[in-house]
């Protein structure tokens, strides 16, 4: 399958002071990045893709419908650009394939057979160790 790809035009970002490293830089320079991309209305995810976000991913998924993604891991503005769009990117593709359906199966007859033999095999070698035989 391939992988999801959301355009960018569809991302809209906002910008703040970040905490954390930076020096001085922190002062004066907007480097934390926040992403927002309305999920419902894109065109780049078929709609099971994004019922199974929502049931994964619903913590970042505001009431108006948008995903909120925060970075702050990095010093540059770009470089926190860059990391929200691969978070989302990761996001959505961890979702893009359905989850495998579990078949129930049973234990196959000799696996049960030598279960119980070793249970036989213990019950006599304590049985032995009592004294009381």
């Amino acid at each position: 399958m391939d992988k999801i790809k959301i355009p960018f035009s569809e991302f809209n970002f906002s910008y703040a002071r970040s905490s954390g490293a930076g020096g001085q830089n922190v002062n004066k320079v907007n480097t934390k990045v926040i992403l927002y991309w309305r999920i419902f209305e894109t065109s780049a995810c078929r709609p099971e893709v994004i019922e199974r976000f929502k049931n994964k991913y619903g913590q970042f998924i505001l009431d108006s419908g948008e995903v909120q993604i925060v970075c702050q891991e990095h010093r540059s503005q770009k470089m926190n650009i860059d990391a929200c769009v691969e978070r989302i990117h990761f996001m959505i593709n961890d979702v893009a394939r359905p989850p495998k359906i579990r078949k129930a199966t049973k234990p196959k007859r000799s696996a049960v057979l030598k279960r119980l033999n070793t249970k036989k095999k213990d019950s006599e070698k304590k049985r032995l160790r009592r004294g009381d035989y």
